[in-house]
């Protein structure tokens, strides 16, 4: 596989052993956690670029990191489709 299309290139915190604990977690709760990490992404960029045009460098640089962190992090969290389908499975029968 190229150097390029593997996964923790691409998304450099899913090297992260913090990434590893949190996919641990069931796809219900990861999937509320990349939602909000969503929501911080969405409002770090709205503030970055706000900060860009009042000539606010560096808080500027730091919104970008939250909003590159928080999308990276939502992404890496965020439980497959066919997670969930098997859950809802489990769910249906357990019931």
């Amino acid at each position: 596989m190229d150097r390029s299309s593997r996964p923790e290139v691409r998304n450099p915190v899913l090297a992260l052993p913090a990434v590893a604990r949190l996919l641990t977690l069931q796809p219900e709760l990861r999937l509320a956690l990349a939602d909000v990490l969503r929501d911080l992404y969405l409002d770090a960029k709205v503030r970055a670029e706000k900060s860009w045009t009042s000539k606010k460098g560096p808080l500027a640089v730091y919104w970008r990191a939250v909003e590159v962190y928080a999308l990276h992090i939502s992404r890496a969290v965020r439980p497959t489709k066919a997670e969930l389908r098997s859950r809802v499975v489990d769910l249906k029968a357990a019931a």
